[in-house]
């Protein structure tokens, strides 16, 4: 039996063939995958609410030597987010005598003095710091007016007022590992 060239070629082919389907079809090849995702990034909000917005926080009339007045607001951090809160005073006068018409903020809620000294003392444009507060959280302030027991008859007719503007800013920003 003698073996043709053209076998002698074919033999080993079919061989090398058989061989590597072999190996394909029996899974011998190495592979890994994996994945990722970020699944979730939301923004917060920055919102307050000011239980007298628009409104005065009270009106004194027919004010004597003596008298005290008491006002109160609620602020009320309806964001997300915590927030450093602030209080300026945007314009302001008053035509009593210095001293004479004294003004106290105080945060109810923590119990702080925000302010303490003339009517309209708080400089005009300059942001009074309330400090942090939380999302959900509510403050109320209080604001006393009085008229100096030691006031005179040239106090008589006078007028003062003050407009407010209360506002949240964002904390700095954060780094967080997960």
């Amino acid at each position: 039996m003698s073996v043709t060239r053209t076998q002698k070629v074919l033999v080993p082919l079919a061989t090398l063939l058989v061989a590597g389907a072999i190996a394909v079809g029996s899974g011998a090849t190495f592979s890994s995958t994996t994945g990722n995702t970020i699944s979730a990034v939301t923004s917060g909000s920055l919102e307050h609410t000011n239980s007298k917005n628009g409104a005065a926080i009270f009106n004194l009339t027919n004010v004597k030597p003596g008298d005290t007045l008491n006002g109160t607001l609620t602020i009320k951090n309806t964001g997300s987010l915590p927030a450093a809160f602030g209080l300026t005073e945007t314009t302001s006068s008053n035509a009593f005598g210095d001293g004479l018409l004294k003004l106290v903020v105080t945060n109810v809620t923590t119990g702080a003095q925000v302010y303490s000294g003339n009517f309209g003392g708080l400089v005009d444009g300059a942001k009074t710091s309330l400090g942090e507060i939380a999302p959900a959280a509510t403050n109320e302030f209080r604001f006393t007016v009085t008229l100096d027991q030691d006031a005179t008859n040239t106090e008589q007719g006078k007028t003062a007022s003050a407009v407010y503007a209360w506002d949240s800013v964002q904390l700095a920003g954060t780094t967080t590992n997960q």
